[in-house]
């Protein structure tokens, strides 16, 4: 109850709509429930042969009833789904609003396609949480009591074995049915998880698998994680198939129950003939409100496993968060300093470096060089805030990061760093990511700075050409320039490019970062790399090793 009771506060479902969602569910069970006692109590008063008049009430209930139960369920869909797809909006923007703190460092111990799943399947299956997890059990208890206590103002005897009948029904099978179902739910949300996972890393990795000859491995993987979705949905599907014949047994036995109490008493001259078919049938409807349970209950333990793996992220507080009383923004020009910094990754048992400084001047040009692993990434992070230090400070004119808002720190620096996402949209779109209001102007004066112009206007669609997903249709060279561009119509005071000339032949290298020191246009610059290009027209070298940094003067 704790875990629903949380996820139910993660919806945010409004009342007034969980309340006439539930009124219309009890109306159209309870009209289809009353409308087959009063047709049998129709038909067996008819078998009687009485006068037409005497059976013109009845007749106008039955066929009001007949109307009013499918105009109450379709009523009641719209508001239940209604319902569910407000919820499932709120849990997908709270979700994410939740795990964008965390990124990138927090998120690292979880794989793409798990993530991914996350995000898309386990949230989805947030969306049953009022239609199998809060609405059957309400519409059910309203119903049963309703019908039990219809039954006991006729006949007390046949409302006893009802009672047990429903109790039965809306309580023991449903139980039985989650308890089976529960470690089949968990193991079929991670099960799920797995197999996304692996046929995320099948398709990215697919070139090299095939390169190499492994492509089969790769397959036997996703086939196996395949086949344990399938075993596990084979005992999910055997488990529902138990459930639905329990509760038939249950309701057909309660029916005959009732149904000998019924003939009893008219036999005994207690009870009218007429209303023993009519009780059957009431009883036999009746169960029309408890049937969805086990169903309801087994689908419960699967959303209740995607809803803790959702909240296994949605709880975790981030380490990276602003502060109560944030100093103003820096103004430009402004100068970076790392003093003393000590820098760990979470769930890293030792630190990346010890003790390093390094400082950027306004309209400076600094490389920090060193070999891969050395911890040069990490610099960049400590800037843009992505990491806290756990010695020493980072600062921008004196001030502490941590004293300013994230916003305000990420606005001073502008990226383009070798794993700068390409999005799967067009060039103008990719470039105004860093300034939505960019006019076409301003765009193409970004593109020139990044030796970019020329090429784009060979191009038939011109900005509005595709560059295919993580820049596809892009070379090397000209994905770079494309990143490149962005950054610099970010228009930051400091500009961190993050070895910009990898997986570039020499010559593009050296002319890459030749162009864009140039385009940096009185700009403070770090070129974080380990390869030569570039490094004679910087001001300042700082080597980085894995404990602390060495300066060189250039």
């Amino acid at each position: 109850m704790t875990l629903i009771r949380r996820l139910l506060a993660l919806a945010g479902l409004p009342r007034r709509r969980v309340v006439l969602a539930m009124a219309l569910g009890a109306s159209a069970v309870g009209f289809g429930v009353a409308l087959m006692a009063t047709a049998g109590y129709l038909i067996a008063r008819a078998a009687e042969r009485p006068p037409i008049l005497a059976l013109t009430t009845i007749i106008v209930v039955v066929r009001f009833l007949a109307l009013a139960r499918p105009l109450a369920r379709y009523l009641e869909r719209l508001a239940s789904h209604d319902l569910a797809l407000r919820a499932l909006g709120r849990i997908r923007a709270t979700f994410y609003g939740r795990i964008e703190p965390l990124a990138p460092a927090e998120l690292e111990a979880f794989r793409r396609g798990d993530l991914v799943n996350r995000m898309v399947g386990d949230v989805d299956a947030l969306q049953g949480l009022y239609l199998r997890g809060v609405g059957p059990v309400c519409v059910a208890l309203v119903v049963a009591v309703t019908c039990v206590v219809a039954t006991a103002l006729v006949l007390p005897a046949a409302a006893i074995v009802l009672a047990l009948g429903l109790a039965l029904a809306g309580s023991a099978v449903p139980v039985l049915a989650a308890r089976l179902a529960r470690v089949t739910g968990r193991r079929q949300a991670d099960a799920r998880g797995e197999l996304t996972a692996e046929l995320v890393e099948l398709l990215r990795g697919a070139p090299e698998l095939v390169a190499f000859g492994r492509e089969e491995d790769a397959l036997a993987r996703v086939r196996e994680a395949d086949r344990e979705l399938v075993r596990l949905g084979r005992r999910d599907a055997l488990v529902a198939g138990l459930a639905h014949a329990l509760s038939i047994l249950v309701a057909g036995l309660t029916t005959v129950g009732v149904l000998a109490v019924a003939v009893a008493a008219h036999d005994a001259g207690t009870l009218d003939r007429v209303l023993v078919a009519a009780l059957a049938l009431l009883a036999l409807s009746s169960f029309d409100a408890v049937s969805p349970l086990p169903a309801a209950a087994r689908e419960l333990a699967a959303t209740l496993a995607s809803g803790r793996r959702v909240l296994e992220l949605t709880d975790r507080e981030p380490a990276i968060i602003d502060p109560d009383t944030p100093a103003p923004a820096p103004q430009v020009p402004v100068t970076v300093r790392l003093e003393g910094v000590t820098a760990r990754y979470p769930r890293e048992a030792g630190p990346v470096f010890r003790a390093f400084d390094l400082g950027l001047d306004p309209g400076r040009r600094v490389a920090l060089v060193g070999p891969s692993g050395a911890g040069k990434t990490t610099v960049t992070n400590l800037l843009l805030r992505f990491l806290d230090p756990d010695e020493g400070r980072v600062t921008i004119d004196g001030r502490d990061l941590r004293e300013l808002r994230q916003e305000d720190v990420r606005r001073t620096f502008a990226l383009a760093g070798q794993e700068a996402h390409v999005f799967d949209s067009t060039i103008r779109e990719n470039l105004r990511l860093a300034r939505p209001g960019a006019s076409e102007d301003e765009l193409v004066e970004a593109l020139r700075r990044a030796r970019l112009d020329e090429w784009v206007e060979t191009l038939p669609d011109g900005l509005d050409t595709l560059v295919g997903e993580e820049g596809s249709r892009l070379s090397g060279g000209q994905r770079q320039r494309l990143v490149i561009a962005r950054a610099l119509l970010a228009d930051a005071p400091v500009l961190l490019l993050d070895e910009p000339t990898a997986h570039l032949d020499e010559p593009t290298a050296e002319a890459l970062v030749r162009d864009v020191l140039e385009a940096a246009d009185g700009r403070s610059v770090l070129l974080i790399t380990h390869r030569p290009e570039g490094l004679d027209l910087v001001d300042e070298i700082v080597r980085l090793d894995d404990v602390a940094g060495v300066r060189d003067r250039a």
